[in-house]
């Protein structure tokens, strides 16, 4: 169900929004005085404010950089440009307007060149990290705030719309672009390179931002407060408790694989007379979203470490509710599915996270089922007619993928379910 935001919560979203485009904007001012080079999105305006004879400041640039990128937007959707986002426009104006500002608050901190390098590079590496902290901060909170978005971020959304190709893939390349752009302004402005213009501080912010993003993350849940007015707050938490969770017995089996969790939660189901929820969740998710069995399937549980730190590494700052990533979209409809089964009637749940999605209902026993790699390999080798190493080969792989999984959703290592219902079940023996 899609909660309609009321004009006060919009109000609210709106205010905070031009609070934290500064706090990015500061961050982003702060790492370019380190001098190690800028962040991709700022390299081009930044280099460009530098060259002789250009009669205007980075904010002013960045600026007409944007509404170029608002025009490209408009180009690539047409029709299917949401008129919303020409509010793109206006929050260029006021980027460019926090950049100037921002650069000017911050020149009193830019390291002196003629410092010993002993003293002088540690503190700018130090000044880096603070200001790319800072900026990982801002774009934590813009996603929570769930409200604007920056034509920078809009841009590679449009392109992989267009294409209908991967945003973290079209990110990393338009982050990658902007950067060449940026050489290349370097070298025809000013002759050669230069790393106080594009050097590791690059590098860092292209990686070390959507690392932070992560780790901030989990910890912001209290802009809801901000965001969220009280009444409405309370008014939600009061339908949730009476409606969602309708007392039901729900039993949510996570397990490794070749443990025989999946047989265990059969067996279980059958016992109680409860229907076992596995494969057909699969089903309805991709009945409810439109896709097939097989795309649903390939893409639900597994999350390779390539693309879990293509994840991590984008400090994509996309709003949540425009997020194009096809493994959200099956995780946000499978959570729809299982919150819609548990609230059904009784029933076992095995994998997709249900422990994790069902974590605020009381009346869910989780249970995780492992088991030892010999006994693993065996079940692979009599039931897929594999042998030992590739099936050894297959239960690595495969509970790595689930780990990624579990961790991207969970911001938790996927041994902790394991761990927390050891805890929970020896608190309830005492």
């Amino acid at each position: 169900m899609v909660v309609q935001r009321s004009r006060a919560e919009w109000l609210r979203r709106y205010a905070s929004f031009v609070v934290i485009l500064f706090v990015i904007t500061f961050g982003t001012s702060l790492s370019i005085r380190a001098n190690l080079g800028s962040s991709p999105i700022s390299a081009p305006p930044y280099i460009l404010s530098l060259v002789p004879g250009i009669n205007l400041t980075m904010g002013q640039l960045t600026i007409c950089m944007h509404v170029l990128f608002i025009t490209i937007q408009v180009l690539l959707l047409r029709k299917n440009f949401e008129k919303r986002q020409y509010s793109q426009i206006l929050v260029s104006f006021l980027f460019g307007f926090y950049t100037d500002l921002t650069m000017w608050l911050t020149g009193f901190l830019q390291i002196p060149f003629d410092i010993n390098p002993l003293i002088g590079y540690p503190l700018r590496f130090i000044e880096l990290l603070i200001g790319g902290a800072i900026l990982a901060f801002g774009i934590a909170c813009e996603v929570r705030c769930d409200s604007l978005m920056l034509a920078g971020e809009g841009l590679p959304l449009a392109i992989s719309r267009f294409l209908n190709r991967d945003f973290g893939k079209v990110k990393i390349c338009s982050d990658t672009t902007l950067v060449c752009i940026g050489t290349l302004f370097m070298f025809i402005f000013f002759g050669g390179w230069n790393w106080e213009m594009i050097g590791v501080g690059t590098l860092v912010s292209m990686f070390y931002v959507g690392m932070m993003v992560r780790v901030f993350s989990p910890h912001i849940k209290w802009l809801d407060k901000l965001f969220i007015p009280r009444s409405e707050r309370l008014a939600a938490s009061a339908a949730s408790a009476a409606d969602e969770w309708s007392g039901h017995r729900i039993i949510t089996i996570a397990r490794m694989y070749g443990s025989g969790g999946n047989a265990v939660g059969e067996e279980v189901a059958r016992r109680l007379g409860y229907p076992c929820y596995n494969r057909q969740i699969i089903d309805q998710t991709a009945q409810q979203m439109g896709y097939s069995t097989e795309f649903v399937e390939k893409n639900e549980q597994t999350l390779p470490t390539g693309r879990l730190w293509e994840l991590i590494c984008s400090d994509s700052g996309i709003p949540a509710s425009m997020n194009p990533s096809r493994e959200d979209a099956i995780y946000v409809g499978q959570s729809r599915t299982i919150r819609g089964l548990a609230h059904n009637g009784p029933c076992v749940i095995i994998g997709r996270l249900g422990n994790w999605i069902l974590r605020d209902d009381p009346h869910v026993l989780r249970v995780f089922i492992g088991s030892g790699r010999d006994f693993a390999v065996k079940q692979l080798v009599g039931k897929l007619h594999l042998s030992e190493e590739e099936a050894a080969k297959k239960i690595e792989q495969v509970n790595t993928d689930r780990a990624n999984h579990y961790r991207h959703y969970t911001g938790r290592q996927w041994s902790d379910a394991a761990v927390e219902m050891i805890l929970r079940a020896a608190r309830e023996t005492r």
